[in-house]
């Protein structure tokens, strides 16, 4: 408790008013001032905190993206070079420096070690990001487009990664969203053809997580939503390492194009 400002206060209005009556005034202004001190105060450290916290998020979030990354290459027992090359180019990706790419490759490694604990691992991401599902979707991003790269989700590793959604507090719906946002951006190949209208409007409004008899004012309120809580300057302030922003840009945009796309079919403005 802060108590100069009442006892310099008390005694000013002592001498200014010359009198007990001037001694209670002034230590009620002093009061005031010693309130706003203790406010000032515990702001400060609540903003140190908070930076301290998100540093202790996005460290975590980069070791375990990592990690699982190369759990789940290990999933039917071998790393392929189609998988080492996936983890490759997320770090290429995230414009890794040097140092941080001899980190990713170790919490690689640590993943495809049998003994990795990868139920008590994210348990401890879940707890650590609390109620910010959006750094976990972002790390859940990052767990798919591995996959997709690698061995196109085939084989357990699908069975996996819904495993490590489900666990992270996501449904299967969620991922087979993210899996055909990813598809339709990524393409499978130069040679695949354009997607159908009708899968690409569908798609859509997955990435915007509605369904198709949405009304007007549930499209834009459910755009407005995500571009909400995707903006990567506000995923970096809660926690999300710089290295992944990139991605969480790609996500706005994605977002952003569905948007154009079920506007120019409904004819919204």
């Amino acid at each position: 408790m802060r108590w100069m400002g009442k006892l310099f206060g008390a005694l000013f209005g002592f001498l200014a008013f010359r009198g007990i009556y001037g001694a209670v005034i002034g230590a009620i202004l002093g009061h005031g001032f010693d309130q706003w001190q203790e406010r000032e105060a515990l702001a400060r450290a609540g903003g140190e905190g908070a930076a301290a916290d998100a540093a202790a998020i996005g460290n975590l979030l980069f070791q375990t993206a990592f990690a699982v990354m190369g759990y789940l290459a290990k999933a039917d027992g071998r790393v392929t070079e189609a998988e080492i090359s996936a983890a490759r180019t997320i770090m290429r990706e995230l414009h890794l420096d040097p140092p941080h790419v001899e980190r990713a490759i170790g919490a690689f490694n640590r993943g495809k070690l049998p003994d990795y604990p990868i139920e008590a691992e994210l348990a401890r991401l879940r707890a650590i990001c609390g109620p910010r599902h959006d750094l976990l979707r972002v790390f859940l991003e990052i767990q798919v487009r591995a996959a997709l790269a690698g061995n196109d989700l085939q084989g357990p590793v699908r069975g996996l990664v819904l495993g490590v959604a489900q666990r992270l507090g996501f449904t299967g719906l969620e991922v087979a969203q993210l899996e055909a946002a990813l598809r339709l951006q990524q393409g499978r190949g130069w040679s695949a053809p354009p997607p159908a209208p009708g899968a690409r409007l569908q798609s859509a409004y997955e990435v915007l997580g509605i369904q198709a008899s949405a009304s007007d004012e549930e499209v834009k309120m459910a755009y407005r939503r995500q571009m909400s809580e995707n903006h990567p300057d506000k995923l970096v302030a809660r926690g999300l390492p710089e290295s992944m922003q990139d991605i969480a840009k790609e996500k706005t945009q994605r977002i952003r194009q569905a948007y154009e796309v079920i506007s120019e079919y409904r004819g919204l403005r």
